[in-house]
């Protein structure tokens, strides 16, 4: 198989390099405003990073494909299809004989009632939307079909693209009715994989807005002798799964990330008060002025008086 090297990001043909990615409308690759298929003989290639305002699917029917997308590349066997979400940069590379059909929609025909920002649909949560899940964990799995269901991809292809080009009376009813069987059949071929990767993503997710709470509490109490039993129960979490939490999303304990918050605060009351040390020192959670200084010495490798002085003059490296 052979495939022609670009640069990601470059020209076609070992042209000139650019830092310059292009985002692409519906409008510059389909005659209407909402859909368009294409077959290879009828779409020019794209083989730089680009990326689109819109969803693409591709369905390679013959011949072998690269695709780079993210940080990975997934290899396009025959039955394989691509997906692409909205402002996803990514690149093809086609070897010899490829053969496929790509098809580009917007938002608004996949999903009419989803008021979403395109840039947020990778949070949009899949019992709400599973038709997105192909295009949600594209990056971390291959998706190919073969025998009937293959079959009946081809053929959901054929028939979008003779209503595609009609343009009769419910046209777009029917190219939307073989869109979501294309995408229900790729969802239903690869459901437990699929489901595997959504609980994932779900406990990632919900360990992300336990640690945003968590974090919060913090900065929300400095004032105080701030426990991790305390912090815990305010998040509605156990202390032994706080502690763990915190190590491995943070790898910090939980008493390093207050002693950092506390010094953060205090950082931000040296610039921008002139509250006395003593003051500062008790607004950050420091009974003893003292004992504060030599922690904030430790952190910044200069007392708290010495700091200020450096911000005032301008001269803080």
């Amino acid at each position: 198989m052979c495939f022609r090297s670009v640069p990601y990001g470059g020209a076609a043909g070992g042209g000139t390099m650019t830092r310059t990615i292009k985002t692409y409308s519906l409008s510059d690759r389909a005659m209407e405003s909402d859909f368009g298929i294409h077959d290879e003989r009828h779409i020019a290639r794209i083989e730089q990073g680009h990326r689109h305002e819109y969803f693409q699917v591709q369905l390679n029917l013959a011949g072998h494909a690269q695709h780079y997308i993210g940080a990975t590349v997934r290899a396009l066997e025959p039955g394989s299809l691509s997906f692409v979400l909205p402002y996803r940069v990514h690149r093809v590379l086609y070897g010899q004989g490829s053969r496929y059909y790509f098809i580009n929609f917007s938002q608004r025909l996949l999903h009419p009632e989803l008021e979403v920002d395109p840039l947020d649909l990778e949070d949009v949560p899949l019992d709400r939307a599973p038709e997105l899940a192909p295009f949600v964990f594209q990056e971390f799995m291959d998706f190919v079909l073969d025998g009937p269901d293959f079959e009946m991809a081809r053929e959901a292809c054929r028939r979008m693209t003779e209503e595609n080009s009609r343009q009769r009376f419910c046209s777009i009813a029917f190219i939307r009715a073989n869109l979501l069987l294309l995408l229900g059949t790729v969802c239903r071929r690869h459901e437990s994989e699929i489901l595997q990767l959504a609980a994932a993503q779900a406990q990632r997710t919900s360990r992300r807005e336990a640690l945003s709470r968590v974090v919060r509490y913090v900065r929300e109490n400095l004032t105080r002798h701030i426990t991790m039993a305390d912090a815990a129960a305010a998040v509605h979490l156990s202390p032994i799964h706080l502690a763990h939490l915190l190590k491995k999303e943070t790898g910090k304990t939980f008493t390093s990330l207050v002693t950092e918050r506390r010094m953060e605060k205090a950082q931000e009351l040296l610039v921008h008060t002139t509250m006395r040390i003593s003051k500062i020192a008790d607004a950050v959670g420091f009974e003893d002025e003292a004992y504060f200084t030599r922690r904030f010495k430790q952190r910044f490798k200069t007392t708290p008086r010495a700091y200020r002085s450096k911000v005032t003059a301008g001269t803080l490296r």
